[in-house]
């Protein structure tokens, strides 16, 4: 998602919004899709077979003036994990990327480095949402690296710059799913595919919303080297299950979500600044999420703390502290993450449902895409 956490935060913006949305809920019962078929599977997973190398390089692709947080760490840490491919944080410029909306990283090369090293470039770009979508830098590289043959995989709004680089015209495809009719006014051409978390035709992958990268991130490492490994991997990180299923229309603002965007983001009190602090060798898809979702209420936003200049987590993504220990004494702390980074959504959404009430814990989850709820039914 991007820079606008996905609502405009003003009062008239807040009416606008509440007016212009449909706010009535349709019978759970009558949202449920059908099945996924073995032979769609399969056809997705070719798709997403490597195009060029038998051990792929992946670019995961950050603008610096701003990234979403998840889209771009999730895939970066999941790929690198896996092993099965050579896999590098690029940005457009020289220097550190503000993520969206938490955490700042210093990516391993610019674009100008990483074309340097692999002129016949990548076999997969992974494009999260942008603070700027129409960033020209970005989009004519992606543009360049699909002639050349790279699978452009677009993480929740992600696909906005790959959208406004005409990689999706004609194309099946999903967002986000706040951004839909945005995509269909840049491509009129896409065929939107519901229910599926992620899709795949002709060199492109999309997926829904923020939650989806780490199915999708799976998906994708099942495509490269097989489901025993990618089995494996998802077991590692507490994944039940990484398949393509979703219920589009569960997904959507209701009156209580405005009601307590609302509450949240008008009070005057009770915004809260909460620290976390970063160590060698920690998580970063736990943190992610974790720092993700905090940052989501409406009521609070999340800070990293460490004295070191950065930070090298366990994949080696180098994360730039926000604030020192001596900065961050009036900074309430959040409990470390150490839930495995499959639960690490879900634990953080029950202590924001524990801190700021159910309400807010859902709107988290809308804004994420995610399929939470309080007794954890449909996870």
């Amino acid at each position: 998602m991007n820079r606008r956490h996905f609502f405009v935060l003003s009062s008239s913006g807040l009416i606008t919004l509440i007016g212009g949305h449909a706010l009535l809920a349709k019978k759970e019962q009558d949202l449920i899709p059908s099945d996924i078929q073995a032979n769609e599977r399969a056809d997705t997973l070719a798709a997403m077979k490597p195009p060029k190398r038998a051990r792929p390089v992946i670019a995961v692709i950050a603008d610096n003036r701003g990234s979403e947080t998840t889209d771009f760490i999730i895939p970066w840490s999941v790929l690198t994990r896996s092993g099965v491919a050579d896999v590098f944080s690029v940005a457009t410029n020289t220097g550190p990327v503000q993520l969206m909306l938490a955490l700042k990283v210093l990516p391993d090369r610019t674009i100008d480095q990483f074309n340097d090293e692999y002129p016949d470039g990548a076999d997969y770009v992974v494009v999260p949402a942008f603070h700027n979508p129409k960033a020209k830098k970005a989009i004519e590289w992606l543009q360049q690296q699909r002639k050349t043959g790279a699978t452009i995989m677009g993480v929740c709004a992600g696909a906005l710059p790959i959208a406004h680089a005409g990689l999706l015209d004609g194309k099946r495809a999903t967002t986000h799913w706040y951004h839909i009719k945005e995509i269909q006014r840049i491509s009129p051409s896409m065929i939107r595919q519901a229910d599926r978390r992620y899709v795949a035709d002709n060199g492109v992958i999309t997926t829904t919303g923020v939650s989806a990268s780490l199915p999708a991130s799976l998906a994708l490492v099942e495509a490269i080297a097989g489901k025993e490994v990618s089995n494996a991997l998802a077991t590692k990180l507490g994944m039940r299950s990484y398949d393509q299923f979703h219920v589009s229309d569960r997904y959507k603002l209701q009156m209580e979500n405005a009601y307590r965007i609302a509450m949240n983001a008008l009070a005057l009190t009770d915004h809260q600044k909460l620290g976390v602090r970063i160590d060698e060798d920690m998580d970063e898809l736990s943190l992610a999420f974790s720092a993700d979702a905090w940052s989501r209420t409406f009521k609070s936003k999340c800070f990293t703390i460490s004295d070191q200049a950065y930070v090298r987590s366990l994949n080696g993504l180098n994360i730039i502290p926000d604030l020192n220990k001596a900065e961050a004494k009036k900074i309430h702390f959040l409990p470390t993450v150490s839930a495995l980074p499959g639960e690490a959504l879900d634990v953080a959404l029950n202590q924001i449902a524990d801190r700021f009430g159910y309400s807010t814990a859902k709107l988290v989850a809308l804004q994420l895409e995610y399929p939470w709820s309080e007794n954890r039914e449909h996870l």
